[in-house]
């Protein structure tokens, strides 16, 4: 299970300004300083709020309104509006290498925006005004995204991609490429959408299922409904990508999942 963890709490301090990722993936931190615990991911392309600043950390917000620590280097500084250059349409990866106009290659991960100088090698992008033809907000849609992508992922806390993910980030991920932007951490999402009831055997295709090994019940686990009591999610105590038959009575670890389910919440 997820261990839970203290994690900034958006504070919507007014933004000094605008930042741009500039390497595949950039972690958050929890404190200004290398050494504390990545809480968060920013993928290449995305911008951020920048709130704060403490030397060469930057306190920034996501789009998703979550906040955390980078350090400057990972980030570029926009440009104004007024000076911003026209560019083609924004392309999405879906996991693929890319070269740039300098004739470097880099590997992107899924979510991650390519630069306006950068082009396809191997992989598969998307553009972003064609990611709800590819990405419908289906409830049928959302499983197979998730096994599409995730399905060789290793657990990683704070991560939000294929590369390595936490179980939230799985999720928010996911849901984001169906154009649905949730919260960060799982007990955040448990604050969405509407009651999907306690009957396992109930729950819908993308209903999201909550789970928590603490004795004050404080959400620590989420996974997405397959339907048919089977549910997709990152699991630290299965190494990361599991789809679970919640009514396999012989898996010690099921039996677990059943005894710390909370509650389940329909978003769609």
């Amino acid at each position: 299970m997820t261990i839970a963890a203290e994690r900034p709490v958006t504070t919507q301090d007014p933004s000094l300004y605008r930042a741009t990722v500039r390497t595949p993936v950039a972690p958050m931190h929890g404190e200004p300083r290398i050494a504390s615990p990545m809480i968060s991911q920013q993928l290449a392309g995305h911008s951020v709020d920048v709130i704060d600043e403490e030397g060469d950390w930057l306190c920034v917000r996501g789009e998703d309104d979550y906040e955390g620590w980078m350090h400057v280097g990972f980030l570029t500084r926009a440009p104004e509006a007024s000076t911003r250059q026209s560019r083609g349409p924004t392309q999405v990866s879906l996991g693929c290498v890319t070269r740039t106009g300098d004739g470097t290659r880099r590997s992107l991960p899924l979510r991650a925006l390519l630069s306006v100088d950068e082009s396809l090698e191997t992989g598969e992008i998307v553009e972003a005004r064609r990611l709800a033809e590819r990405f419908p907000l289906e409830a049928n849609s959302i499983p197979h995204t998730a096994q599409e992508f995730f399905s060789s992922t290793s657990y990683l806390w704070g991560g939000v991609t294929p590369w390595g993910a936490d179980c939230s980030g799985l999720v928010q991920s996911v849901f984001a490429l169906h154009g649905l932007v949730l919260p960060r951490d799982a007990w955040m999402q448990a604050e969405c959408g509407t009651d999907a009831g306690r009957d396992l055997g109930e729950l819908l295709p993308a209903d999201l299922v909550f789970f928590s090994d603490r004795d004050d019940q404080r959400v620590t686990h989420v996974g997405i409904a397959l339907g048919q009591r089977r549910m997709v999610h990152l699991a630290l105590g299965r190494g990361g990508y599991s789809i679970e038959h919640l009514d396999d009575r012989n898996d010690r670890y099921v039996e677990r999942l059943r005894q710390r389910f909370l509650l389940a919440r329909r978003v769609l």
